[in-house]
């Protein structure tokens, strides 16, 4: 076994043995794997997986429930010479699909029994594990290619901005680069690190090779939502965490809700969205004393370029910094011509180095865009232009602004609003869409505008198909239908006024006023039924909800048959808000309503 410096993933995984031959070790909830029995069992099922005709160059989609059997599937894949492509399994058919085309998959790795679920023409489907490969008993297995450190070692997708999801190729330089960075924070032998991500997350990067590359056990548990609905703090003892990266969202949820959960562990990253000042006080005051690190980082510059170690939470201003660089990493703040800029002075972030990843499959236009010539290295390598805003402090730790684009960070994941309103308009009922992100910094939601193509739609159903066809982090948490999408003196969306009519809506909805009289419950629950909402107040206004003129002629006919009520359509947007409608109503009624 060779002992240089490892140039692949292989290599990383077969010399940490050398270092830390007992430490390196996988488990979940159904079993462990020891360092030698992934070895043997990952050499085993590349073996297969050559025989099933996987060969050097392929990308091998991974498409299998979380556990120590997806760790072993891409073990084995990369050990095959091909690149590994990590899909959800939760993820809906039609983005699997998409992943699947997009990613050039040549194969997919499915768990048992799952793979008629993927008849369909395209990559080969392999149940796991694969068939042992044929041979005479007792002969061993010719030797395994090793990979190149050039050669592509993931797919990862990453939102786009033109509405399609970019697939990121990352090499196996890029990778054991990151794993092995001497700035990133430390993991030691004996920590056990939680494998909590979805494993299309880069951040799946940093729990499976930073753990393998420092001697640390990988422990595969539940994804983040389901630990806070199963009480994370008895969770994560029980399973002895002691390391996790953890969606910056989430942790400033648990910083208002259970502020102790995470008190037991030694080391806390944070990443994917702005953590928040007042969520690091908060970790502190519930007894976390371990270490705490905001990392920042595209998936396009694998998975983390830069961070910050949080100590004195009393010297943080207005936000966590994103720090300064890891590894090799060079962080450029330039310019519109790519001149540097003084310290304090904002400007957008470029990013060089060898992490660098190799662009976009099978987009060289837009990888050329994106992946530009570095004028500062000199040696004819790139620079990722990230789209961030940030400006350096006077110790040189970076600050994140905002976006120079529409992308938003919603629950750590990099949306394009595009890509949502393709989504929206794929429902032949929807006309005209357009998304917007409301919330606060850390704490982001997606809101839908929707324009009916005919003659209306229900909401709850447009919400439901969504969720048959995109991630959950793509579903709007807010859907609100109009009339028709506002536009500007050029004839193009106007989204100054769609924020103003996000902040109407907003604003609405936080003066709820419960309906008080009988009439008022009685309309109310009309429009909840119509509109499909709930809790419908007496200031709120029919048409700001969601109605239209169709909708507005079911309430005139339910009027008219239950309460014997011959109000007039033009009555109905005159008298929108409820309270006001409620009035009309009872001054048009021959006799009280009764409960």
């Amino acid at each position: 076994m060779t002992t240089h410096a490892p140039g692949t993933l292989t290599e990383l995984f077969e010399q940490t043995a050398l270092r830390h031959p007992t430490a390196v070790a996988v488990s979940d909830g159904d079993g462990r794997m020891t360092y030698r029995e992934l070895d043997e069992a990952t050499r085993a099922s590349a073996h297969a997986l050559i025989a099933h005709g996987v060969a050097p160059g392929d990308t091998v989609a991974v498409h299998m429930p979380r556990g120590v059997p997806v760790v072993v599937a891409v073990l084995a894949v990369l050990r095959a010479g091909a690149a590994c492509l990590p899909i959800d399994e939760v993820y809906p058919e039609a983005r699997r699909d998409q992943m699947l085309g997009d990613g050039a998959a040549t194969h997919v790795l499915v768990a048992p029994g799952r793979a008629e679920r993927l008849a369909r023409p395209g990559p080969a489907v392999l149940e796991w594990p694969p068939a042992p490969a044929d041979g005479r008993a007792g002969e061993p297995p010719a030797p395994l290619a090793p990979p190149a450190p050039a050669g592509a070692a993931c797919v990862l997708f990453t939102s786009g901005s033109t509405g399609t999801p970019r697939a990121v190729v990352l090499e196996h330089r890029h990778v054991v680069g990151f794993a092995l960075a001497d700035t990133l924070p430390a993991l030691r032998p004996g920590d056990r690190t939680a494998q909590s991500s979805s494993i299309s997350f880069d951040t799946f990067t940093f729990e499976l090779w930073r753990s393998f590359a420092q001697g640390a056990e990988v422990v595969v548990v539940p994804g983040i939502p389901e630990l806070m609905e199963a009480d994370l703090g008895k969770e994560l003892r029980r399973r002895r965490i002691t390391a996790m990266l953890a969606p910056a969202i989430a942790l400033n949820h648990l910083a208002r809700h259970d502020r102790e959960a995470l008190s037991g562990l030694r080391l806390l990253c944070s990443g994917g969205d702005v953590l928040l000042p007042a969520t690091c006080r908060a970790l502190r005051e519930g007894g976390f004393t371990g270490e705490l690190f905001n990392l920042y980082g595209p998936t396009e510059t694998t998975v983390a370029c830069s961070g910050f170690p949080v100590t004195d939470t009393a010297l943080l201003g207005e936000q966590v910094p994103i720090g300064h660089s890891f590894g090799r990493a060079r962080l450029h703040v330039l310019d519109e011509r790519l001149r540097p800029v003084p310290a304090g002075v904002p400007g957008d972030l470029y990013v060089g180095g060898p992490g660098v990843g190799r662009g976009y499959l099978g987009r060289p236009g837009l990888s050329a865009r994106t992946f530009v010539a570095d004028p500062f290295a000199g040696d004819g390598t790139r620079m990722y232009a990230t789209g961030d805003r940030v400006r350096s402090g006077e110790d040189g730790a970076l600050e994140y602004l905002g976006r120079t684009d529409s992308q938003v960070k919603i629950r750590g994941h990099r949306v394009e609003p595009q890509e949502v309103e393709r989504a929206l308009c794929r429902y032949e009922a929807v006309s005209e869409a357009a998304v917007l992100s409301a919330g606060e910094p850390g704490e982001k939601r997606l809101v839908a505008f929707v324009v009916a193509a005919g003659d209306g739609f229900l909401l709850r159903e447009l919400r439901s198909r969504l969720r048959d066809t995109v991630p959950a982090h793509l579903v709007p948490a807010e859907i609100i239908a109009l009339d028709t999408m506002p536009t500007d003196a050029h004839g193009k969306r106007d989204r100054r006024r769609l924020a103003e009519l996000l902040g109407d809506h907003a604003s609405r909805r936080s003066r709820y006023v419960a309906p008080r009289t009988d009439t008022e419950r009685f309309l109310a629950t009309i429009w909840e039924d119509l509109l499909n909402v709930e809790a419908v107040g007496a200031l709120d206004d029919f048409f700001t909800l969601g109605g239209h003129s169709l909708l507005a002629v079911r309430v005139r006919l339910l009027l008219r048959r239950r309460l014997d009520v011959p109000i007039t359509p033009e009555a109905i947007f005159e008298h929108s808000v409820l309270e006001e409608q409620a009035r009309l109503i009872d001054g048009l009624r021959k006799e009280v309503l009764t409960p």
